[in-house]
């Protein structure tokens, strides 16, 4: 035995002496690239064998699929984020203004242990950033024993997404996205249509907001009637998607009433600025990164870069208006073609429609598209239409029935402790045109309800004396063109 084990021993060292010979040799006889080769060829040979005596099996959940976001990964971040076991090494902290609680969830590469039906499963959230831009790659792997494969994938994974709808309807807790700004490069190459997110905690509801109760019975029964009719939709061929137009003066209450809509139907918002989109087929992506249960809005759509100057109109019936439609947009017309086109940032008027109600906007369920403007005279009427802006809700200035809302939301009037000067107001908001958050405003200087009406008073009657004043400038400036115009045609014809 000992004479074996000598033997044993000494064969041992004299393998291990050639092993180290070998490997110098090698170091300095063979160039390094072939080394490399040799290798990764041996890798490869022997790669499939060592699957076979692999017990585990790793499920990888990137966060988009092809060009649309993975609903297993979503449903991954959600029902992860309170896993929290002992052996947990590093967690995430966070809170906001609004909350009460701090929120404590699993940090990347942190490893949870999850148990199902006595099957132990591992997850792990990676992140990996690609080289030369600030892209990431982000994704879920779950890594479970072979044989509790068909149990994972029929019965695991739908219970995760059925935990994580529970989960998300217990919160109640909206969100509002916007769109990473990164280089045009980074979205040029990679397609990158990554959204960045907070809780969304605008307290605007329905019954706060300063608007015509028949107006607000109409959007309110327009909401429910489209939330309910998915097998409608279904049924006429039609994609599950509606679209509004807010349209009015500034300060009448159209970002409120998109925070009110969400907050009544509990969808998120995805906030989308054109600026950072540059061309049709990255709009495209844009809207498919979006979420069912959403609220797609685009703010200040007449101000958006679109180039209307690609677009046929002749080819497009819904297009049928004359020159003179146009006429108070005509010097901004002539101020665009002699700028420089920006090549950057170009998303076509055809694009947009297409993005409204073209085929790809049928790529999702439940969505509302909202639009907002000052000036409704100066879009293209092939966006307002029917099937891409389906309701048109025009928010005016502030109506006598708006200010009895405000007055009730900010000192606290009703109809049994109504002050002298509240039929004071209200009569002077018939004739001046002021709107519903410059009424708030002055609402908001005082705590006294009759300081702050008095307030309110005197500055309706400031601005319709300034208006009165304006208008007068106004005719005679219109008078003094007039006369010019006349006389220049006198002048023409006696020449």
């Amino acid at each position: 035995m000992p004479e074996t084990a000598s033997s044993m021993f000494s064969a041992y060292a004299s393998f291990a002496t050639f092993m180290m010979v070998f490997r110098s040799m090698a170091k300095d006889f063979i160039p390094d690239p072939l080394r490399t080769y040799i290798s990764s060829s041996l890798s490869y040979l022997f790669s499939p064998l060592s699957g076979l005596f692999s017990f585990y099996l790793t499920l990888a959940f990137y966060e988009y699929s092809d060009m649309s976001r993975n609903q297993v990964y979503d449903a991954a971040a959600v029902y992860l984020e309170k896993k929290i076991g002992p052996a947990t090494q590093r967690l995430r902290v966070s809170k906001t203004p609004r909350k009460k609680s701090m929120g404590v969830a699993n940090d990347r590469d942190e490893e949870v242990i999850d148990t199902f039906e006595n099957i132990k499963l591992k997850w792990r959230l990676v992140t990996e950033t690609k080289t030369g831009n600030n892209n990431r790659l982000r994704y879920f792997e779950l890594s479970f024993r072979k044989k509790h494969k068909e149990r994972v994938m029929g019965s695991y994974l739908p219970h995760v997404l059925a935990q994580a709808t529970a989960m998300k309807q217990e919160e109640k807790v909206l969100k509002i996205y916007t769109r990473h700004i990164l280089s045009w490069e980074d979205v040029v190459e990679d397609g990158n249509t990554e959204w960045g997110s907070i809780n969304l905690e605008h307290p605007a509801t329905f019954e706060t907001m300063a608007l015509e109760p028949d107006l607000k019975r109409t959007i309110v029964e327009d909401l429910e009637r489209f939330v309910s009719r998915r097998e409608f939709y279904k049924k006429v061929g039609k994609a599950w998607k509606r679209g509004y137009l807010l349209y009015g003066p500034p300060g009448t209450g159209k970002s409120s009433l998109i925070a009110a809509m969400a907050n009544f139907l509990k969808f998120d918002v995805f906030d989308l600025e054109l600026a950072s989109i540059r061309s049709d087929s990255h709009l495209k992506r844009v809207l498919l990164s979006t979420t069912n249960r959403s609220i797609l809005v685009i703010e200040d759509i007449d101000c958006c870069k679109v180039d209307v100057q690609k677009r046929k109109h002749d080819s497009d019936s819904d297009s049928d208006s004359d020159s003179d439609s146009y006429s108070d947009s005509d010097s901004d017309l002539e101020t665009e073609k002699k700028s420089k086109p920006n090549t950057k940032t170009r998303v076509t008027l055809s694009g947009l429609l297409n993005f409204i109600d073209g085929l790809w906007s049928s790529c999702g369920d439940e969505r509302i598209i909202v639009f907002t403007t000052n000036r409704k005279e100066k879009l293209d009427p092939a966006l307002l239409r029917p099937g891409r802006m389906d309701l048109h809700i025009h928010l005016s200035y502030c109506t006598t029935s708006g200010f009895r809302i405000l007055a009730s939301n900010y000192l606290g009037i009703h109809d049994d402790n109504r002050p002298r000067l509240c039929g004071e107001v209200e009569g002077l908001i018939k004739s001046t045109e002021v709107t519903p958050a410059e009424v708030a405003e002055e609402l908001m200087k005082s705590d006294d309800a009759d300081v702050a009406l008095q307030g309110l008073v005197n500055f309706i009657i400031k601005k319709h004396i300034e208006t009165e004043r304006d208008m007068k400038k106004l005719k005679t400036k219109k008078k003094r063109r007039r006369r010019r115009r006349i006389r220049n045609l006198f002048n023409f014809h006696l020449w």
